[in-house]
């Protein structure tokens, strides 16, 4: 299999770590730069965190760096703001993209849709890659069918900027393909509390928790006649993110257009 050569956005945070150390025990994937705000001129094995074996140029601008370097993938596991740049810049550089950031609207996936057709180019975005987290919402779209009652409760770290995360933005999503929009609770409940309730997505209350010690969990709770169903997925570190990084890499090479969400490749 020829290697697969790589462009890595944000090679400090803790997931880019994780990522660094995936694409090395990779035999088929060669990290040929990163991209990173602080470290321009300096080696990746020179970065915090990173394998010493790795000796690529680290860029600070992701449109120097795709000038410089040859590159099939740029992964990027930055921020929202970034992941829109450099998702457009690659695209119009003709180079298959992987985004782990959350935080795009529907606007913004319509403008890059419309883009990576344009350019005939892959993309693929990913709200989450923990395998576990992809069944998780596949399992609750099929019994949302069954037990339209539903809330969401996500928890993630204290540092994740954007509320409600897109693992359950998805998950709302998925489920209101299948399910008809209904008002849940009392029809005449009201907030106490402004956000009590949590946020709404045709009827279905999502809730958000932000601590230090959380890395991302979920659950989806179905409420029927004399029962409860609880689904529930949980990260417990950012390993568990690796063989979905993995797999959307290895996936964009053959994928014309974007995908939103790896569910769509696990088909």
């Amino acid at each position: 299999m020829n290697k697969i050569k790589i462009i890595l956005a944000g090679p400090r945070g803790k997931m880019g770590q994780e990522a660094l150390k995936m694409i090395e025990e990779t035999q088929h994937f060669e990290l040929v730069a990163a991209v990173d705000s602080k470290n321009d001129g300096l080696q990746v094995k020179d970065l915090s965190g990173a394998p010493e074996s790795m000796e690529a140029p680290v860029y600070d601008d992701m449109e120097n760096c795709i000038q410089a370097v040859e590159a099939d993938v740029v992964v990027d596991l930055t921020r929202p703001d970034i992941g829109k740049k450099h998702l457009e810049l690659a695209l119009n550089h003709g180079i298959r993209t992987v985004i782990g950031t959350t935080g795009f609207s529907n606007d913004d996936l319509k403008r890059l849709t419309a883009l990576a057709e344009e350019k005939s180019t892959g993309a693929i975005i990913a709200p989450n890659f923990a395998i576990g987290a992809i069944l998780m919402m596949k399992f609750a779209k099929e019994a949302s069918k069954y037990l339209p009652d539903i809330e969401i409760i996500e928890k993630h770290h204290d540092q994740k900027l954007d509320a409600p995360s897109g693992t359950a933005l998805k998950t709302a999503q998925l489920i209101t393909e299948v399910r008809e929009e209904k008002s849940q609770g009392h029809p005449d409940e009201k907030e106490d509390l402004e956000g009590a309730r949590g946020a709404e997505l045709e009827g279905i209350r999502i809730h958000s928790v932000r601590l230090p010690g959380l890395v991302a969990h979920q659950e989806v709770i179905f409420g029927g006649v004399g029962q409860v169903l609880t689904i529930r997925h949980d990260s417990i570190n950012r390993t568990s993110f690796m063989p979905g990084v993995r797999l959307a890499v290895e996936s964009v090479m053959n994928i014309e257009g974007l995908v939103y969400g790896l569910e769509n490749i696990m088909e």
